[in-house]
């Protein structure tokens, strides 16, 4: 048979498909839905939008007549709803990847959720089609946010084993891959139940031979502690922390059941910032509760964190959440008034911070885009680079470059 892997969401779903594909041995992986006879779809359900995502394309290529089998977040929120509704032939729990040759072989319909409390017992070696590596270092969120369904579908954090992380990357820089991204749910509750942290697994990772840089998912302000201070200057850390904030009001955090505190987060930031990060965070606007007022304060607080980068959206109800029974009281065009008002801040402050930090920029070429090589730096800036040489895949230096809105321009 021959197997499509389609993979929605997140860099931890990025990582299971590769899991998947390692575990196919009687099957033939294709790079071409077309020519596939069965399609794994790897599910998100962080939003009602990322279902009806999955919902479109289950619909779409059902109409091609493919087999189609549901694994990922989605499995366990709307796996067992869309086998009834005859929208899919199997379902599958990420706890269960190891069997997906005996599911691929089956002829009756079938559901297999597995647990939430599984970790993975094979590693990641290779990537097709990627210039980094990922490593999923853990698995689940203790967390409860108002708004989030991720706990309910990953299961409670828990840390993969250090060892098999480590063995992992030495794997994966001996096949060439020398800048690695830790991902997981909640990456900063690294080792939190195996008696380690995750600064401790950096200075680990960051001693092995051939890593030029690690990069880092989303972190929690509360999870910046004194010991994950000890590696802010080492070379092989990313000058660039994404550090989820989610709201910069105190009653928002407290109405999104957050753990972080808005005024110890503009400290933390600034502290980050000086010693020449850049930073990055999430932002939720029009969430149910945000009055004229909590806004007002939200925007005072905002433009004193030193945010270079931002991933910011509209607040998008997620069935089966506290936030779902909240009173939507935000209409559209003031949440969208509000995200484009942070989201201008950002960019410019995201401009001024490399006006600023104008120095010699070491860039992971990537792709090739409008005639640019296009990487990112350190800081984790778009980097646009004129060449005769084919860049792809190489590490640059770059010390002379022009600076615009949408990014650095270099020609070598």
């Amino acid at each position: 048979m021959k197997v499509y892997i389609k993979t929605f969401g997140c860099r931890t779903n990025i990582y299971d498909s590769e899991l998947i594909k390692q575990n196919l041995k009687e099957n033939e992986i294709c790079n071409d839905e077309s020519e596939a006879d069965i399609i794994i779809i790897n599910s998100c359900t962080v939003t009602n939008g990322a279902d009806s995502d999955v919902r479109s394309y289950i619909n779409r290529v059902k109409r091609e007549g493919k087999k189609v089998l549901l694994t990922g977040c989605g499995a366990i929120s709307k796996g067992e709803e869309l086998l009834k509704q005859d929208k899919v032939f199997g379902v599958f729990g990420m706890s269960n990847k190891e069997k997906i040759d005996d599911f691929i072989s089956k002829t009756d319909k079938f559901i297999d959720i597995g647990n939430l409390n599984s970790k993975d017992k094979n590693i990641v070696t290779n990537y097709e089609n990627h210039t980094k590596a990922f490593i999923k270092i853990q698995e689940g969120c203790d967390f409860r946010c108002s708004y989030c369904i991720i706990p309910y579908v990953r299961g409670n954090s828990r840390s993969l084993d250090e060892l098999k992380i480590i063995d992992e990357a030495k794997k994966l820089v001996e096949n060439g891959f020398s800048e690695l991204v830790l991902t997981g749910t909640n990456i900063g509750s690294y080792g939190k139940d195996t008696n380690s942290s995750i600064a401790s697994l950096l200075k680990k990772l960051g001693g092995i031979r051939g890593i030029k840089r690690i990069r880092l998912g989303s972190l929690e302000p509360s999870q910046i502690d004194d010991e994950f201070k000890e590696i802010l200057d080492e070379d092989w850390l990313e000058k660039h922390l994404h550090i989820a904030l989610q709201h910069t009001s105190q009653k928002m955090l407290n109405i999104m059941r957050r753990r972080n505190r808005a005024f110890k987060d503009i400290e933390l930031f600034n502290e980050l910032s000086k010693k020449g990060f850049a930073l990055g965070t999430d932002f939720i606007v029009g969430h149910p509760g945000e009055s004229e007022e909590i806004w007002a304060e939200a925007l005072e607080n905002f433009k004193k964190f030193p945010l270079t980068h931002i991933h910011a959206f509209i607040y998008s109800k997620r069935d089966n959440t506290p936030s779902a029974k909240m009173k939507l009281d935000v209409n559209g065009k003031v949440a969208k008034d509000r995200l484009k008002m942070i989201t201008n801040i950002v960019k410019l402050n995201n401009l001024e911070f490399r006006k600023k930090h104008y120095n010699e920029l070491e860039i992971l070429v990537e792709q090739i885009q409008d005639d640019y090589y296009t990487g990112f730096d350190q800081f984790y800036n778009k980097v646009f680079i004129k060449s005769e040489e084919d860049l792809r895949n190489r590490y640059v230096k770059v010390g002379d470059y022009e600076i615009k809105l949408s990014g650095n321009f270099a020609e070598i």
